[in-house]
């Protein structure tokens, strides 16, 4: 059998560190959160609203966003050298500033090579 690919080994490892993006979020795990995402990381949510990594991790642990459940729909990895990105949809059951409901939502997320992982530079999420 074939050693993959190198893009393909890009693709895995990315797809990893979606994942346990998406975990974190629902184990309220920020110092994990903190670790998968550059120092520079934004969320842009569906507001609009272009939010800092430490701002968005201060609101998590204060319980102003709480992910109960996040269920993967579909996701591509676009690898280009040390850049990919990642189109993922995903349903998210969460309690955002007091309103339980469930999101359809698209992220589209931009990532580099750091060394030997990949880290999440920013994440634009729309609906879907």
């Amino acid at each position: 059998m074939p050693a993959p690919s190198p893009d393909e080994s890009a693709r895995e490892e990315i797809l990893a560190a979606y994942r346990a993006h998406l975990r974190a979020m629902t184990d309220g795990d920020t110092d994990a959160l903190d670790d998968l995402l550059d120092d520079r990381f934004t969320l842009t949510h569906i507001t609009g609203y272009e939010q800092p990594k430490a701002e968005w991790l201060s609101q998590i642990r204060a319980g102003q966003f709480v992910y109960h459940r996040v269920t993967e729909k579909n996701v591509t990895v676009d690898v280009e050298g040390d850049s990919a990105r990642l189109v993922g949809r995903i349903v998210t059951e969460a309690t955002v500033y007091g309103t339980h409901a469930d999101w359809p939502l698209q992220f589209t997320m931009d990532y580099a090579r750091d060394g030997d992982t990949w880290i999440a530079l920013r994440s634009v999420a729309t609906t879907w």
